[in-house]
């Protein structure tokens, strides 16, 4: 890992560890921006999940807050150490969905709209960055690339090996109507000298 990769990704967590510990310590703050959303979310999640899973969910807006809050801190140690990065970049960019759908410029009035303006572009490029850092592979391969690669390979490697069969197939085919024609003259040779 480059220095320049891990200072980059910690400077980037070190926004949401902190957002995170603000909303764990003071949820209120966020209750009034993330109550539209939180009345629509928080129900398709309790109908969509086993009643096992539903328990853990939040069960007002100040809990989502919470949550998120919670997920932006734990997201963000993952990011600045390096510990699960691209997993905790992915959290990341999930958490600032609900960030990005209430900064809604449309919905201000006058000076207010200058400000939920300049926090939707904050939102959307911190949106992109933590999507960025989760495709980031430092320059290594990908899974998917290894495993495709590997799969080329093995199969280059099958018809290879499929050919190397055919043709010692063919040659042991060869060698043996060779020594069948040879037995047979052997045996005619013989039959005909105990006729003659």
């Amino acid at each position: 890992m480059s220095l320049l990769r891990f200072v980059a990704r910690s400077m980037l967590a070190s926004y949401f560890v902190i957002n995170g510990v603000k909303a764990l310590r003071h949820p209120e703050e966020l209750v009034a921006d993330a109550q539209p959303l939180a009345d629509k979310v928080l129900p398709l999640l309790t109908s969509a999940l086993p009643a096992e899973a539903r328990g853990y969910l939040p069960e007002d807006t100040a809990g989502f807050v919470k949550w998120n809050g919670a997920l932006q801190i734990v997201g963000g140690l993952s990011l600045a150490t390096g510990l699960g990065r691209r997993l905790g970049a992915g959290v990341l960019a999930v958490t600032m969905v609900p960030h990005v759908l209430v900064a809604n410029p449309l919905k201000a009035k006058g000076p207010e709209r200058t400000v939920v303006k300049s926090q939707l572009g904050k939102n959307v490029a911190l949106l992109g960055g933590v999507l960025l850092a989760a495709q980031d592979t430092e320059g290594k391969p990908t899974i998917a690339w290894r495993v495709r690669t590997q799969k080329q390979l093995l199969s280059k490697e099958a018809a290879k090996r499929k050919a190397e069969l055919q043709r010692d197939t063919r040659a042991t085919a060869e060698d043996t109507a060779r020594l069948a024609r040879k037995s047979f003259r052997k045996a005619r040779r013989t039959v005909e000298g105990v006729l003659s």
